[in-house]
């Protein structure tokens, strides 16, 4: 409880900026045996003082406060407000609370003090410091919050995903190759104290690597483009680099290379007839911490990352089925391999997208792998992904046998470094499918 006792006892709110703080209070008066229900509004509280909110009794006179409610009426002005009880001589401070606009903090005699958000909810505690999410799936401009004065900021960016390989165009008994997946795009979690950004700060997202073009008929697939970085601020910067592209599916019988993941220092290398190089420091299987997972050219289960990208997915220079793209935890899932015929020519299916969110030593689970056959069919897109992880890597494309058929396009990958998937093979005259295009980077801002 909180008692005013003497005829010099009286509560006082101070408050720290010119805002617009309304108070209530509600209490009741004991004189005797008579007790006497009473309230007080207090007028608008608009400049920075000390305004009594609760007078002092009468002579002889308890005054019990039973409710108070202290509410930031303005739309952008926080405001430290400190709640005083004085006796006239000693002023002590009972409770102290910074309030953002349209927050609230109450006090009730049963339960003591309680502080809501803008929403009214009640959060865990009286002083709990303001928070701003500021989320960019376009580049565009952060601005440090001047609601409240933020102390740390966290950046979280991700760089663009790779574009996956086209599929090859052959018709005749030979070995045709698929597109190789794209590898994911790093992501990059940095702190920042807020006094060392600017008032503004540029962010600019990486663009998705484009997809293979497919060639002509007959013909190699086109390879698909290294994703973009995404960067944040100027003179104090954070990067996350893009995942490189998958390699173009061949009319012969060579290794198709998954581009490599970004990573925290560079990014992924592109596949060609060997696998993409993961980004700066690289790792060739299972990456941890910031490395890029290079990319692969057989069917491969190790081509996972944690904050890198993850690896995309090739073939070797005899085909088997179902090269998958790597997972990432936090970074970019890479793409999966396009279908591909060998020499019979026979069917070799391609592979599905890594996921985002997860990390397996089995890869896989991202965007589907098309179905192959006389109607082939694209692969599926990667997910988008959200502020805690990148987007999923898109499927392979599907193959066909059949004369004059077109193959399946790779998926997309997801928006958030989602690497792209390799397109299926096609009989000449059908063109190969193109490569998935790469996820654009993306980027969320935390202010504290």
């Amino acid at each position: 409880m909180i008692l005013l006792t003497s005829t010099s006892d009286k509560l006082q709110l101070s408050t720290s900026a010119a805002g617009d703080i309304e108070s209530h209070a509600s209490y009741s008066d004991l004189s005797g045996t008579t007790v006497t229900p009473l309230r007080t509004n207090t007028a608008n509280i608009v400049t920075a003082t000390t305004t009594d909110i609760v007078a002092s009794p009468a002579a002889s006179t308890q005054r019990k406060l039973k409710y108070l409610s202290l509410f930031n009426n303005s739309a952008t002005v926080t405001n430290t407000i400190s709640v005083i009880h004085t006796d006239g001589t000693n002023a002590n401070v009972l409770k102290q609370a910074v309030l953002g606009p349209n927050e609230g903090l109450d006090y009730v005699e049963s339960a003591g003090w309680m502080k809501f958000n803008a929403n009214g909810v009640l959060q865990n505690s009286a002083n709990q410091t303001p928070t701003d999410v500021q989320d960019f799936n376009n580049s565009g401009t952060w601005t440090k919050p001047t609601n409240f004065t933020p102390k740390a900021v966290l950046v979280k960016i991700w760089g663009g995903g790779g574009g996956g390989g086209a599929g090859a165009s052959l018709a005749t008994a030979i070995v045709a190759k698929g597109g190789g997946g794209g590898g994911g795009g790093c992501a990059v979690f940095q702190y920042f104290n807020a006094d060392d950004l600017s008032a503004t700060e540029a962010v600019t997202l990486g663009a998705g690597g484009t997809g293979g073009t497919p060639g002509a008929a007959g013909a190699a697939g086109g390879a698909g483009g290294v994703g973009g970085n995404t960067t944040f601020g100027t003179v104090v910067k954070a990067t996350a680099y893009g995942g490189g592209g998958g390699a173009g599916g061949a009319i012969s019988a060579v290794a198709t290379g998954g581009g490599g993941g970004g990573g925290c220092g560079g990014a992924g290398g592109s596949g060609s007839a060997t696998a993409g190089t993961g980004g700066i420091p690289t790792i060739t299987a299972n990456a941890s911490g910031g490395a890029g997972c290079s990319g692969s050219i057989s069917v491969a289960t190790t081509n996972n990352a944690e904050y890198g990208g993850a690896g995309g997915s090739g073939s070797a220079a005899t085909p088997v089925a179902g090269g998958n793209g790597g997972n990432a935890l936090f970074g970019g899932g890479a793409g999966g391999s396009g279908g591909g015929h060998n020499a019979t020519p026979a069917i070799i299916a391609g592979g599905a997208g890594g996921r985002a969110g997860i990390y397996f030593v089995a890869s896989g689970g991202g965007g589907t792998v098309g179905t192959d056959g006389a109607a082939p069919t694209a692969g599926g897109a990667g997910a988008a992904g959200n502020s805690s992880y990148g987007g999923g890597g898109g499927g392979g494309g599907g193959t066909t046998v059949t004369a004059s058929v077109a193959g399946g396009a790779g998926g997309a990958g997801g928006a958030g470094g989602g690497g792209g998937g390799g397109g299926g093979v096609g009989m000449n005259p059908g063109l190969g499918g193109a490569g998935g295009a790469g996820g654009k980077g993306r980027a969320t801002i935390f202010s504290f």
